[in-house]
């Protein structure tokens, strides 16, 4: 389109002859504010530039968060899931934090499968804790690089024998603590027993109980419980340094206890995880004076989260 030049208008023709008047001087123009500064907007496709990495601290605190986030979500998720707990970064968990704290490798863990209506443990209709998932699917898994315990007896599904069980104990007592299974709702036993190359002796029992009432009665694990060949056992001092979550759901109690002087060629470790109708008994044991803590301490953690 064409533009048409302006024309300006003249004086009218009866102001033609007319003495000039002193024109106004003009207004000062106002200083224009200043624009705000804005932020360049990448145009489509254009790169966008990561934020700055976090300080130090920043980063251990997410890992933190990060690690302790799983282990809530793992709670409430659906069944089915899987979970990366079997090795975390060792700065995810206080306590485990050293370049070679000993842990082991475990296999990718998943949440058991639950009869279809089945509650979770501890769940808003489940508070008692009983737990539908089969009882060897709430097993954990032997670690990498280990191989079978051949003196542990199983049977077929996992399943030990309740005889096979008391042989952990004192003679004198088992033919006592077989009767207070009798009377005291053990519907089953099952368990897994491992050796692993740095010469640790591994064996992990679940026992099942009626209810969370039952297992309340247990007394086969802690301070107090008589194991075969072992002459005193005391509360582990390290664990409760070492505990990621001093607050565990209802009905769940963890302890973890060492024999303070060996009686024999073995030192010998003991967890106790109490979990709604569920009990686990872990022992570990090895040729010498020294057994290092973190192996049972990492077990432990992972059993319990499999069980809560």
């Amino acid at each position: 389109m064409t533009e048409h030049p302006t024309i300006a208008a003249g004086p009218a023709p009866e102001d033609a002859a007319a003495a000039p008047r002193a024109a106004a001087p003009p207004a000062p123009e106002a200083a224009a504010p200043p624009a705000p500064e804005t932020q360049p907007v990448p145009e489509s496709g254009a790169e966008v530039l990561a934020p700055a990495a976090l300080p130090e601290d920043r980063r251990k605190l997410f890992a933190f968060l990060r690690w302790t986030a799983a282990f809530l979500v793992f709670g409430a998720a659906g069944t089915g899931a899987a979970y990366g707990i079997s090795q975390p970064e060792r700065t995810d968990i206080p306590g485990l934090s050293t370049e070679s704290d000993g842990r082991w490798t475990y296999p990718e863990l998943a949440k058991p499968a639950l009869p279809p209506g089945a509650a979770l443990p501890f769940a808003p209709d489940n508070e008692d804790g009983i737990h539908y998932a089969g009882l060897t699917q709430l097993l954990l898994p032997a670690p990498l690089g280990s191989t079978p315990d051949p003196a542990l007896k199983v049977e077929k599904d996992g399943v030990v024998a309740v005889d096979t069980f008391l042989e952990e104990y004192g003679a004198s007592g088992r033919a006592k603590m077989k009767q207070e299974f009798a009377d005291d709702g053990l519907r089953q036993i099952v368990g897994r027993g491992w050796t692993t190359p740095d010469g640790i002796r591994t064996r992990l029992y679940l026992l099942r109980f009626h209810a969370s009432g039952f297992t309340d009665a247990f007394d086969g694990c802690g301070p107090d419980m008589s194991l075969s060949g072992v002459n005193r056992i005391e509360t582990d001092g390290v664990w409760g340094k070492a505990r990621i979550d001093q607050s565990v759901p209802d009905g769940t109690g963890l302890s973890v206890h060492e024999e303070s002087i060996p009686v024999g060629d073995e030192k010998v470790r003991i967890g106790c995880i109490q979990s709604g109708d569920v009990q686990a008994v872990i022992l570990q044991s090895r040729k010498g004076e020294v057994l290092p803590a973190v192996p049972l301490h990492q077990m432990v953690v992972l059993q319990h989260q499999l069980l809560s």
